[in-house]
Order: C-alpha cells, then structure tokens, then sequence
C-alpha cells in the first residue's frame, strides 16, 4: 500500500491571494468501487484557508457507479480565504471561548487553530478573523485513506490533538470519517460540530428531484419553507427549482429524538437514482437545514464535552447506493 507522509507548521497568519488549481496540494483514494479525491491543509497553497471550517476533508469530487456525489457548489469568484470556498462532507466546530476573551485575545476553533476577537460582537462566520495560532498539521495519504492530524499547543490555555480519518471501506460503497479528540490543555472544551454535507448528486440543481428523508416525522420552519421547501411524510422535498440566488434554511428541524438512531438521513437524485445515506454514532444536539440552487445540506449536530486530558470519539458513515428510477 502506496503511504506519503509531511507535516505543515502553520504559521502565525496566512498569507492571502487567488492560487492557481496547479498549487493545490491534492491526493486521490480508491477501493475499486469509489474514487475520492481531497485538498489537503496548507497554509500558503491550501484549496481552503478561511476560518469557519476544520481544514480536513475538503472533497471537491466523489465518483461511484459513474454518478458525482460533490463538487464546487459557490460559483463566487474564489477566494482561498472566503468562509465557503469549501466542498464535500466538510466539518465546523463551533467556537470555544470567544464569549470569555477579551477583544484582542484568542479563542478556538478546532481544526483552524485560535483565533483573534477583533470587537465586542458575537461569533460570525463570515467574519474573516485573523488566525493567531494555526497549530500543526500532519497528513499521511494512503491508497484508501487519508490520515489527519491537527496538534495545538499553548493557546491560551487551549490545546487538543485532534485526529480525523477519512477512509473508503473495503469491498463497500461506504465512505466513513472517523474522529477522535483529545483535550490535552487546561482549559475544558466544550462545543458541537456538524456536517454541512455539500452534496451535488450528478450535478442536478435543488428541486423536486432532490430528496431529503429522515427515521421521524420532521417539522420545520423557516426561509421559504411551507412555499419551495415542504416537510413531510418524513422528508424534505422541493416545489419548484431554487433559483440562483435564493435560499431555503431552517435553524432547527423537529423531530428528533435522544438516541443515535435518528442520526440518519437519505439524499436521493430521483432522476438518476443515484443516492446516499448518512449515519452518526452520537445522538443529534440540533438539526440545520441550507439549500442554494446547487446543493441541498441537511447539517446534523452534535455535542462535543472534552475536559483536560480526556479524549473522546465519534464517527459518521455514509453509504452510497444507485438504483434505477422506476
């Protein structure tokens, strides 16, 4: 089996500036059923180098059966900086500390490093902070695999080892991201991460042939629900086309319960039958919903409680399966 190993000390700010698709440090895995490709952290040529989501994982394609799963949704000019020059089953953590750090000092955020609190506002992702401490990144590439490491160490009291695997299952159309995350500063961290799950499935714009299920009755409300986006019979459907430039988004979807098992979803392109269904191992602390008129995100929390020197675990699987439209 093929391995490559570095590591990346990020530097104490990132250098700004367009990239050139050349200079994007990529690899691409496989098990004979699906081909993945990734962007690996960097922080003078990364793909991605904003502050909202965790560096690892980026995944501009995915390929099963002859059908795409993901691409590059934001048609906005690219900005490796931009909150959302982002794609694939990509990861956020919610901020750490923000509320208690004085304006200049740091708070967290896991899988970017700290970050400075410019003003007495609350936390906006589509604020550019300035990264203080992006901490270490180490990569190991594998033919089915990729390794992730990110270590952060004296961060105002802040420091973690967090460890996430993006892997291809063997013999299965299954991809699965593994996490681990141990505190290993003496501050506590407590926080929830979600999935934003950028799917594009073949490309096909958001409408009635996209379709979100659920294992409960889901209610929500929110922009253009009860008009372009209906909850129903277990699922989320769509009227008509989101058009460019309009949106649909919930801020909590209802209906849940307090077990894992409603950590679970299908994403279906009714027209080409191709699909993918997304399970976790931890119960859902809330539940977002986001659609543009490329991609369809159901966003799935979780709760994360890590004191000093403990470490904790999660995982989310995603199984993809293509059938003929009847």
């Amino acid at each position: 089996m093929k391995k490559e190993f570095f590591a990346i000390a990020l530097s104490m700010s990132v250098c700004g500036g367009f990239i050139s698709s050349a200079d994007f440090p990529t690899t691409k895995i496989s098990n004979g059923l699906i081909e993945a490709e990734l962007y690996l952290p960097d922080a003078q040529r990364g793909y991605y180098q904003g502050t909202r989501f965790d560096w690892s994982g980026v995944m501009p394609r995915l390929d099963y059966k002859g059908h795409s799963y993901f691409g590059i949704w934001n048609p906005a000019p690219y900005d490796p900086k931009l909150h959302d020059a982002i794609a694939g089953p990509v990861e956020e953590f919610v901020a750490v500390g923000m509320n208690e750090a004085p304006i200049g000092g740091e708070f967290l955020k896991i899988g970017v490093g700290t970050l400075i609190k410019p003003d007495a506002k609350p936390y906006s992702f589509m604020t550019p902070y300035t990264l203080k401490n992006g901490g270490k990144w180490m990569v190991k590439t594998f033919t089915d695999k990729v390794q992730f490491m990110h270590e952060l160490t004296d961060a105002a009291g802040y420091g973690y080892l967090y460890r996430k695997t993006v892997k291809l299952t063997k013999g299965k159309a299954e991809l699965v991201l593994e996490h681990s995350l141990k505190n290993t500063g003496t501050k506590p961290i407590e926080t929830q991460t979600y999935n934003h799950n950028f799917f594009m499935i073949d490309n096909e714009p958001t409408g009635p042939n996209i379709k979100t299920t659920f294992p409960f009755e889901v209610s929500a409300e929110g922009r253009n629900f009860g008009t372009i986006a209906k909850a129903e019979n277990k699922a989320i459907g769509y009227s008509r086309v989101v058009e460019s430039g309009e949106f649909v988004f919930s801020a909590g979807l209802q209906g849940f319960g307090a077990t894992s098992n409603d950590y679970s979803m299908l994403i279906q392109n009714l027209k080409t039958g191709a699909s993918v269904r997304i399970k976790g191992d931890k119960p859902l602390e809330k539940f977002v919903f986001w659609a543009c008129h490329t991609t369809s995100c159901p966003e799935p929390y979780i709760k994360l409680s890590v004191k000093p020197q403990e470490e904790i675990h999660w995982k989310i699987t995603y199984e993809f399966k293509v059938e003929m439209p009847k």
